[in-house]
């Protein structure tokens, strides 16, 4: 258990099942040794959590205000305005998804700049090409998405019909505001901007 602790504590990034089973052998249960690690943690401000794949030491959310008042935020986090979380979370809930097939999703046309300013945050990457006339690229979410959100997979984005059940979301409101909504129409999607080809995808 030390040498798994070890290798997550040191690791910048999170630390894959694949690298652990090297560092401990195939015989070990990875599982059950990140579960000892959690119930080690139980009184501390940090916990071993499940993040893009892999495993990473985070702070516990319930001391961000403390963290907050104490460091001044988090000046490393990117800064991600509307229209760009906006064509994001659009990328995240209809990848692979095409520059128009986006522009349909959100209502309007979606700027080269904010695909560009996307993949430099490295928060989505190329995706396979479309089976649509000029084969157009498509856009996917990438590894590093995932870990700046605390996501595990994409099956931890939240549930569009839970967040309408919550009252987080109008559905009728999000059609008129361009916030992506869950099996809508794509649209048809003609030629697209030239990309370095297919991508990470998950």
């Amino acid at each position: 258990m030390a040498r798994v602790e070890a290798v997550v504590f040191a690791s910048p990034e999170p630390v894959t099942r694949e690298l652990l089973v090297r560092v401990v052998g195939k015989d070990c249960s990875i599982d059950l040794l990140v579960e000892d690690i959690g119930n080690e943690l139980a009184g501390r401000p940090y916990e071993i959590v499940a993040v893009a794949g892999g495993w990473q030491f985070r702070t516990r959310l319930r001391h961000g205000e403390v963290l907050q008042a104490a460091l001044g935020g988090t000046p490393s986090a990117p800064h991600i305005t509307e229209g760009e979380m906006l064509v994001l979370a659009s990328v995240a809930y209809h990848q692979p998804v095409t520059r128009r097939g986006l522009a349909d999703i959100v209502g309007r046309e979606v700027g080269r700049e904010v695909i560009a300013r996307l993949r430099e945050l490295d928060f989505i990457a190329s995706g396979p090409r479309s089976p649509q006339p000029g084969a157009p690229f498509t856009y996917v979410t990438t590894r590093r998405f995932l870990e700046h959100f605390g996501l595990d997979t994409l099956r931890d984005l939240p549930d569009l019909e839970a967040l309408e059940d919550a009252g987080l979301l109008d559905r009728k409101g999000a059609a008129r505001t361009g916030i992506p909504v869950a099996g809508q129409e794509d649209g048809e999607d003609g030629p697209d901007e030239a990309g370095p080809g297919p991508d990470r995808e998950f």
